[in-house]
């Protein structure tokens, strides 16, 4: 794995900078927000959803920037939130250009009467692990027993190293990139402290995505018996994968084939699963 540096940063930002993608430049949210982008409708889906405009985020400004290579954001998606003591707490991905690498994680705090502030702390989560050489991504944030857990992607060369000799991945392809899914945990969700691996490479394969967890309509992790449930989608050698935990820090994983979308084609990245009831959405 390569080691980071400032150099290495600066070179990954270079490299964002510089991305250009016709097919990520045109996606806007809208697209994935209402059941006309998808046609009928079926009886699981949730929504439709509408913008609420005095909800809507809009950064202003640049962060200060602790790595020191000059990094900037254009462009923000990818968000989770979390309500807490009548507040809620927003945290989002923030990129160079929309979908390229080097992204860092920003949160922002929403009070009824006063809006939006995004925090002063900025960017919350950015790259200090060499597996975060090349960006935070994607965050994802949940509440279990008072204390809140945020998983996210770290993003990092992989191709040509010697994790890639150790965990060949024959039925998911690497590319350049390797995907670990990381983990940090707070009290408050103002100050955060990064926890390392949540999905050891003996099981990602060095890519794995999704860190999404069975959740109550709040965002509180929901229990199945005595562990909670973690579903991964992409790689982990092509398989699709569970985890189970009881503190939602140390996990145990196994293929299991949870969501068959073969008349459609691969199951890409899961977004969210939430509990109505007795059913898993």
């Amino acid at each position: 794995m390569r080691t980071i540096s400032k150099d290495a940063l600066r070179e990954s930002y270079r490299r964002a900078v510089e991305h250009d993608d016709a097919r990520t430049a045109a996606l806007t949210v809208a697209q994935f927000s209402y059941p006309a982008a998808f046609g009928d409708a079926p009886e699981w889906m949730l929504g439709p959803f509408e913008r609420a405009d005095e909800l809507t985020f809009r950064p202003e400004g640049q962060w200060p920037d602790p790595t020191g290579v000059g990094w900037t954001s254009s462009s923000i998606f990818n968000p989770t939130l979390m309500e807490r003591e009548g507040r809620l707490h927003l945290f989002y991905r923030a990129s160079p250009r929309k979908e390229s690498l080097a992204s860092r994680i920003g949160h922002a705090v929403y009070t009824p009467g006063e809006g939006w502030r995004d925090d002063p702390a900025n960017p919350i989560v950015y790259p200090t692990e060499d597996d975060e050489l090349w960006g935070c991504e994607d965050p994802k944030v949940y509440e279990a027993d008072g204390r809140y857990v945020l998983f996210y992607n770290g993003i990092w060369p992989a191709v040509g190293t010697s994790e890639a000799e150790l965990y060949p991945s024959p039925g998911w392809p690497l590319c350049e990139v390797g995907c670990d899914i990381r983990m940090a945990v707070s009290d408050d969700l103002l100050h955060w402290e990064k926890k390392g691996l949540a999905v050891p490479h003996e099981i990602s394969r060095l890519w794995a995505k999704g860190a999404v967890i069975a959740t109550d309509g709040s965002g509180r992790a929901v229990r199945f018996g005595a562990h909670y449930l973690m579903f991964l989608s992409e790689g982990c050698d092509g398989e699709l994968t569970v985890g189970r935990s009881r503190d939602l820090l140390s996990w145990e994983f196994e293929p299991i084939p949870y969501l068959d979308v073969s008349a459609w084609g691969s199951l890409h990245e899961v977004a969210c699963a939430v509990v109505v009831g007795d059913r898993l959405i």
